[in-house]
């Protein structure tokens, strides 16, 4: 049960809060600040100026595989192994959590902010036009965000650590600089999506610490796939930590 409890800051709550607050400023000042669009563009256009079939084929993989369907199985998937294959419910939960909360935070700053996609028709060489008003945060970087907490959550404290650690890192940025490159989304998309994927991931740390274990522990059913959390009232556990 290594992710029975979860690394929580200090502040869990009032941190992700400024963080949050921070990410829908920089999203209202990018949709309604006259011109802060055009300038942010050069930089899709200047990357769709210079495609390569090798990085074209390498950006699409990957818009395909961290696509709203691979938030859904990429999770899955690691759920099922961590449950099924090493017996572990607890961390499959965990593992899980981390980063679904990770991706659907993006969902969340879509629907407040509502800003548009870059124009395709003002790209050189758009590989995957996209409309409509879901531009910022990108959602692909949120997902590689969260499971790149949710990875290095699950390596901490192992000889597999610090490898969570650069492989997470490297993903994040992959993702980040594909979506620039496809051009769908602008710098500040992506930006955002890393703070506030990781916002909401130090939220939830938080939250899980405070109630997790009393709510895995009434799962029963679980017990027949590995070890369950002791309810803390019948362990006599320490109370819950504080805000």
């Amino acid at each position: 049960m290594r992710l029975e409890t979860l690394p929580q800051i200090r502040r869990w709550i009032m941190v992700p809060g400024r963080l949050v607050a921070a990410v829908l400023t920089l999203g209202f000042g990018a949709r309604f600040i006259p011109g802060y669009a055009g300038a942010e563009l050069v930089v899709d256009q200047e990357l769709s100026g210079h495609h390569d079939g090798v990085l074209n084929a390498v950006a699409m993989a990957l818009s395909g595989i961290f696509s709203p369907v691979g938030g859904t199985v990429l999770p899955a998937l690691a759920c099922l192994i961590l449950l099924v294959v090493r017996c572990s419910p607890v961390n499959a939960l965990a593992f899980g959590s981390v980063a679904s909360v990770g991706w659907l935070s993006a969902q969340l700053f879509k629907v407040v902010v509502e800003r548009p996609r870059p124009n395709p028709a003002l790209l050189a060489d758009p590989l995957a036009p996209e409309s409509g008003f879901d531009s910022f945060p990108s959602g692909h970087v949120s997902l590689a965000v969260g499971l790149a907490f949710a990875i290095w959550l699950l390596a901490r404290g192992t000889r597999w650590e610090r490898f969570s650690v650069v492989f997470g890192s490297a993903m994040v940025a992959g993702l980040a600089l594909s979506r620039l490159y496809v051009g769908v989304h602008y710098p500040t998309d992506v930006l955002a999506a890393m703070v506030g994927a990781s916002a909401e991931v130090l939220f939830f740390c938080g939250l899980w610490n405070r109630y997790a274990v009393a709510l895995v522990s009434r799962l029963g059913f679980l017990g027949a796939f590995g070890p369950l959390p002791t309810r803390p009232e019948a362990s006599g556990a320490s109370p819950r930590p504080k805000a």
